[in-house]
């Protein structure tokens, strides 16, 4: 990630060697399938590489992921969905690529200049859209975040969930 660069620096009668760190991810773009990865923990590694200057484009965010008993889970997401009122907040996306979206921007400083910047190189997509269709098959997947790894299989995919909701939007 880091390539180590040591530079000579004379304070006095010491010469003191300071290491510099380059960074290699600036400007590199990565696909990231989202097909049976844990939501949350996508999320995190998502946001640090954002942080670190790449550009990530998440596609199939309607088959992430979230851990948990399905009853359980769609309980709290409606709860959540129906706190306050819909003209003043809180808001809380429907869509599954806008709910991925907001689990990512919760994992980075967004109110601050460089975490503004990492938001705004971070792309979620339902499906894989036109431009990308030439290029899935170098899309990545995230082996600390795959649900297969689970011990047991309750989960709900962020897709069931928008159903859930009520969002308005088909697959296939």
């Amino acid at each position: 990630m880091y390539e180590s660069l040591l530079k000579k620096v004379e304070k006095g009668k010491q010469t003191i060697i300071q290491k510099q760190h380059k960074r290699k991810t600036k400007g590199t773009t990565m696909i990231i399938n989202a097909t049976n990865l844990i939501a949350g923990r996508l999320a995190t590694v998502v946001a640090k590489k954002a942080l670190l200057g790449e550009e990530i484009m998440i596609i199939n965010c309607e088959n992430a992921v979230i851990t948990g008993r399905r009853d359980t889970v769609l309980a709290q997401r409606k709860q959540r969905r129906d706190r306050g009122t819909p003209t003043a907040g809180p808001y809380c996306p429907r869509m599954p690529d806008q709910m991925l979206k907001r689990m990512i921007r919760g994992m980075l400083p967004y109110k601050q200049e460089r975490g503004e910047a990492a938001f705004k190189r971070i792309m979620c997509y339902r499906g894989v859209p036109i431009q990308l269709q030439d290029k899935v098959q170098q899309a990545t997947t995230i082996k600390e975040a795959d649900a297969a790894k689970l011990p047991y299989k309750k989960f709900v995919t962020l897709g069931e969930i928008a159903k859930f909701l009520g969002a308005n939007w088909y697959e296939g």
